[in-house]
């Protein structure tokens, strides 16, 4: 591919994106059927990118986007599940398409139809997640959705490994594969977090946004070269590192948070539509290799037929074949949240948050989309592999189209209408949702009231003891007015006053109330804030200029820096222990780290 047709696709699949996003219709799904459309132009060239520049340069930011995107908890709390499909599913798939190529080619080896289970064998949440986010899934099954993808990939492409060196050595040995895989999840596991500790460390030491970034956007790249050079999982590598430092993304500064979120975002919606784009443009000239081949294109069709519907198959009766596992853990490993089922919930939907109900595992069952893995291996596959021809591969190269092409159009269309249909929705984690964030704000108050109490001592010294108890008890009551007002509004059905976390009434009156609204510009608060010292225990300086508030101000910037530490150092807690969804930790902290960054490039701190 030339670079102008790389920049010809590029622009084409981001303006294909931009009219799909206009319209509310799935991305994905419209660059796939786009894509296909467009190759059956006469004279449009072949457009394709080698296998190794999919997996080694496109593959890893996007894993190690929805990595740190994801919650380290609920991924944790959701292993079991997680590892039963990422695991166990891309097995049994890739077991059930081999056995079917063999029936339709009974000359085809087992490691070469293996080779075709492997690639077929990882769904691709991309396209899942969009449309799931978009109508509202209950987080249970986005989480399985998303642990799926981040592990299932590690799996194929270990057992594809394993697959080609039995097609090269014409020998199979499950013991040899076995130790493969192992040795490559423990090797991947331990760079990824070896290099996530890494840049975490660096990122608290260099206080540096933009270099942190930079460092951030190598990461991924490295950490999956690094594991693959060492015969270990480049997938999960990646994943573990960015599972780590989402995790500990709370600790490091603000700056990065917001610069590494656009540029995350940026990035994932570039590649994504590359990807999808390009997917849609091989099945014609994959279908042209296989007509210019002796293997017959009857036989490849009715052979890539058959893996699609295997492929479609296997995956709703696995899930509902393997649903009785999910049950051997206590519901109490999710959360100690109370499991009754919310009012209006679908009676087909599990109250358990570590369960799935038949609804959701129908939905689980409908989102089984190929994407990116199936497309890179399918074009990996080698021309010649131990001194001689790749057996039937234009016939498997075709499979594996059909299947990425034919789930994506047949399950991403579907899959709306399933969710519609069976009425799975997210309200009863909106409701929690509103509940645990009014809790939340209710214990923030609390801690930035600690805080102007601590201050309040200081002020003593300087406005007297009275003036400064005042000062302090009217800020406090502001804060906690402000977090029950909050609280009303969220759970608006008399439970606010229950979840305020503390927020009494005590302290929200008196003249100083309107005081303590911690903002930099009010006047309340300038008026009862002391100076700031001069150095030689006077009120020199700019201070010491008739009507000049600029040492004011600074002791204002300074204890409105303290008060976004304690409300972090409240979500984190909360957070850690297992009392607040990382969903709702991450929405509130980004309202603190707008404001901390309005307060560091506020003139305020200039003064």
């Amino acid at each position: 591919m030339s670079e102008a047709h790389l920049l010809l696709l590029v622009t084409g699949a981001l303006v294909v994106t931009a009219a799909a996003r206009r319209w509310d219709l799935p991305a994905p799904l419209v660059l796939v059927a786009v894509g296909l459309c467009v190759s059956l132009v006469p004279g449009v060239p072949h457009l394709e990118l080698p296998p190794e520049v999919i997996l080694g340069i496109i593959l890893p930011p996007l894993l190690y986007s929805a990595a740190t995107s994801s919650s380290y908890q609920d991924l944790r709390r959701a292993r079991g599940p997680i590892v039963r499909l990422g695991v166990g599913l891309v097995l049994v798939t890739a077991l059930a398409v081999a056995g079917v190529a063999m029936l339709i080619l009974p000359d085809l080896p087992f490691a070469a139809a293996l080779v075709l289970g492997a690639v077929v064998a990882p769904p691709d949440a991309v396209s899942a997640a969009a449309v799931g986010r978009r109508l509202g899934l209950p987080r249970r099954v986005m989480t399985l959705l998303s642990g799926e993808s981040l592990i299932n990939d590690a799996t194929s492409l270990t057992l594809y490994k394993v697959a080609l060196a039995g097609v090269a050595t014409g020998a199979w040995a499950w013991a040899d594969g076995l130790r493969v895989f192992a040795a490559a999840v423990v090797v991947g596991v331990g760079i990824g977090l070896a290099m996530g500790v890494g840049l975490h460390r660096a990122r608290l030491r260099l206080q540096d946004p933009l270099l942190t970034s930079v460092a951030g956007l190598v990461l991924p790249f490295a950490a999956y070269w690094i594991a693959e050079e060492v015969s270990g999982s480049g997938v999960l590598a990646v994943v573990a590192a960015g599972l780590y430092l989402g995790h500990t993304a709370p600790s490091a500064g603000h700056e990065t948070r917001l610069v590494e979120e656009p540029l995350w975002r940026s990035l994932d919606l570039l590649l994504e539509a590359l990807t999808f784009a390009l997917i849609g443009l091989q099945l014609k000239f994959v279908v042209e290799v296989v007509v210019d081949s002796d293997q017959g294109l009857g036989t490849a069709v009715v052979v890539s037929l058959a893996a699609l519907a295997t492929t479609v198959l296997v995956r709703p009766a696995y899930v509902f074949a393997t649903a009785w596992l999910d049950r051997v853990h206590l519901p109490s490993r999710w959360t100690g949240r109370s499991t009754e089922r919310a009012p209006g919930t679908p009676p087909g939907t599990s109250p358990d948050r570590s369960r799935l109900g038949w609804r959701e595992s129908l939905v689980v069952s409908a989102a089984g989309m190929r994407g990116v893995v199936t497309l890179a291996a399918a074009a990996a596959i080698p021309t010649t592999l131990g001194g001689a021809d790749f057996p039937e591969r234009a016939t498997l190269q075709l499979a594996a189209f059909t299947v990425a092409i034919g789930t994506l159009l047949l399950q991403g269309t579907t899959l709306p209408w399933v969710i519609r249909a069976l009425g799975v929705g997210g309200d009863e984690d909106r409701a929690r949702d509103a509940a645990d964030e009014a809790r939340v704000r209710g214990l923030v108050a609390e801690a930035q009231a600690a805080v102007v109490e601590e201050h309040a001592q200081r002020w003593a010294s300087e406005i007297g003891t009275e003036k400064a108890h005042l000062l302090a008890e009217g800020m406090a009551g502001a804060l906690r007015a402000r977090a029950r007002t909050a609280a009303g509004l969220l759970v608006p059905d008399g439970v606010a006053g229950g979840v305020a976390g503390g927020a009494t009434d005590e302290g929200s009156g008196g003249e100083g109330a309107d005081a303590g609204v911690p903002d930099g510009e009010d006047s309340g608060l300038l008026v009862g804030l002391p100076d700031r010292p001069h150095p030689t225990g006077g009120r020199g300086g700019i201070a010491a200029r008739a009507g000049d508030p600029s040492a004011k101000l600074h002791r204002l910037a300074e204890l409105r820096s303290q008060m976004l530490r304690a409300q972090r150092a409240v979500l984190v807690g909360e957070r850690d222990a297992g009392r607040l969804d990382e969903t709702v930790m991450r929405r509130l902290l980004r309202e603190l780290d707008l404001e901390s960054e309005q307060l560091a490039g506020s003139w305020v701190n200039r003064v």
